[in-house]
């Protein structure tokens, strides 16, 4: 199994300041990605089209092979270089990733092509496991610009994940929640200290 981190946002929201680099619970949010990788992956991809910012990371960086096709592009771009047969990705700016939770998923794949969380917010497309069977779907899509990630689904063997599970790894539901602008930070941050007054942090 392949873990890719995809980091190719433009960050305009967040004043053009990295959201990977973002410090949550004592902690950027990338390191603590990449640490809990290192303990379930065989092989971390990481999907930039700024790789200087992270040439001192012991990770395989690689960029976009189709540039401007948001996640999309940058999904099949990890699955196009991806060494395994299935790949677990998120987005950079996601601090309250749950390694029981990632796990969970794994153990779930069977002979599907995607899996995927169903939260009360939806399914959550960069919080899933791919196939490499979906790359030529992907490839299509990016084809007719169709970069809408859940378009994918219909066409694979989607396993989703339903609420109740989620709900038992993430009580306080805050696994999803991602830094898009400033005000998601401060929602984020905030959530980090409410995590220290009821648990350990993370």
């Amino acid at each position: 199994m392949t873990g890719i981190i995809l980091s190719g946002g433009k960050n305009i929201r967040m004043g053009g300041e990295n959201k990977a680099f973002v410090e949550v619970g004592g902690e950027r949010i990338i390191d603590r990605t990449i640490r809990i990788f290192k303990e379930i992956f065989a092989e971390i991809i990481l999907v930039t089209n700024s790789p200087l910012e992270y040439v001192d990371y012991d990770v395989q960086i690689v960029t976009d092979l189709i540039k401007g096709k948001a996640a999309l592009g940058g999904i099949y771009t990890g699955l196009f270089y991806s060494a395994c047969e299935y790949s677990f990705v998120v987005p950079c700016d996601m601090p309250f990733l749950n390694s029981r939770f990632i796990e969970y998923m794994i153990n779930h794949i069977n002979r599907y092509d995607i899996v995927v969380p169903n939260s009360p917010d939806g399914l959550q497309p960069l919080h899933a496991i791919y196939s490499r069977n979906c790359i030529p779907s992907i490839k299509n899509l990016i084809g007719r610009d169709n970069l809408k990630v859940k378009n994918l689904y219909e066409k694979h063997k989607t396993s989703t994940i339903p609420a109740d599970v989620i709900k038992s790894f993430d009580p306080q539901e805050k696994i999803f929640l991602n830094v898009n602008s400033k005000k998601d930070l401060e929602r984020i941050l905030k959530a980090s200290e409410k995590s220290k007054r009821i648990s350990p942090p993370f």
